[in-house]
């Protein structure tokens, strides 16, 4: 049952930080924000952190996170990026293996790509739906180019 809950949440969350422009006014910092709670209540879940561990966990994890962001944030080739988040997730192995043991830790790394992955599906799918929606809904001609219109001067 906590399996479904947070799976519903998770595409809840996603549906509303996605949503266009113009249907959620909410800035990028709090629909980041939304995703990072989901991450972090779908890792905990997915790696059944305790208390003790979480409170060990999530502030390496942190600092993991944001080198991983620097390295995908920096002007270099793609081949590098890949080559230098493999140093980084390197670099902190152990670190995760000391908090959760290395079966725990391995599968991090797992569940780490797996929402990834989801959450690149769900914003691919919605990128879709909205290309979709704007070529089904084109906006009308202007008033001059309209068929059968009576102008009222």
């Amino acid at each position: 049952m906590k399996t479904l809950l947070l799976y519903f949440l998770f595409i809840c969350t996603v549906f509303v930080a996605n949503a266009q422009p113009g249907d959620n006014p909410q800035p990028n910092e709090a629909r980041e924000q939304k995703i990072q709670a989901l991450y972090a209540a779908y890792i905990t879940q997915q790696l059944n952190l305790t208390p003790e561990e979480a409170q060990k966990f999530w502030p390496i994890h942190t600092q993991y996170d944001a080198e991983i962001r620097a390295i995908h944030r920096s002007d270099v080739p793609e081949l590098d990026k890949e080559e230098a988040v493999l140093k980084v997730k390197r670099k902190y192995a152990s670190n995760f293996v000391k908090i959760l043991g290395a079966d725990r830790a391995d599968k991090f790394n797992i569940h780490d790509k797996a929402f990834r992955d989801k959450v690149k599906a769900r914003l691919k799918d919605l990128k879709q739906k909205r290309h979709q929606m704007n070529d089904g809904n084109k906006p009308a001609p202007p008033n001059g180019d309209r068929p059968n219109r009576k102008r009222f001067n």
